[in-house]
């Protein structure tokens, strides 16, 4: 994109693998003087139905932000030059990722998050995310769900 901030937006759910994609999406626009969107998503479940459960309902978005806030307190420094906007919206979490990713020069998640099945290479997002992104998208496995240690 000439004459635009480069811009990689990134999914970030708390798992080992959204936090290695986070750490590479900033080196990444390190290298390409561009900025992160950091993306977490929340959604209320829909076993809660309309009727409050007898404990209160849970705050669902301030876990998604100390999520978030979690995952970018881990990476903090690492790049201090490189701007990085937090963003916290409820919603499908593919359907989030690819909405923020409209105009974006990447798209990057992890293989799998929290809900993924160990059996599988792409959970259920990043699947949705690799076939239907208006950009390019990188599906980051960090290699801590085959034994190894990470590399990033």
């Amino acid at each position: 994109m000439t004459g635009q901030e480069r811009r990689i937006v990134v999914g970030v759910d708390g798992s080992d693998s959204s936090k290695a994609a986070l750490r590479w999406a900033i080196r990444q626009a390190k290298l390409t003087g561009g900025s992160v969107d950091a993306v977490t998503v929340w959604r209320f479940p829909s076993a809660y139905g309309w009727a409050p459960s007898p404990d209160g309902m849970p705050d669902l978005e301030a876990a998604a932000k100390s999520t978030l806030i979690t995952a970018l307190a881990e990476v903090s420094g690492l790049e201090p030059g490189v701007p990085v906007r937090p963003v916290v919206t409820e919603g499908d979490a593919a359907r989030a990722l690819l909405h923020a990713a409209r105009g974006a020069d990447l798209l990057v998640v992890g293989s799998r998050g929290h809900g993924g099945f160990a059996s599988t290479l792409l959970g259920s997002v990043s699947m949705r995310c690799v076939l239907h992104a208006p950009c390019p998208v990188l599906v980051f496995r960090d290699g801590t769900e085959t034994g190894e240690e990470s590399r990033t």
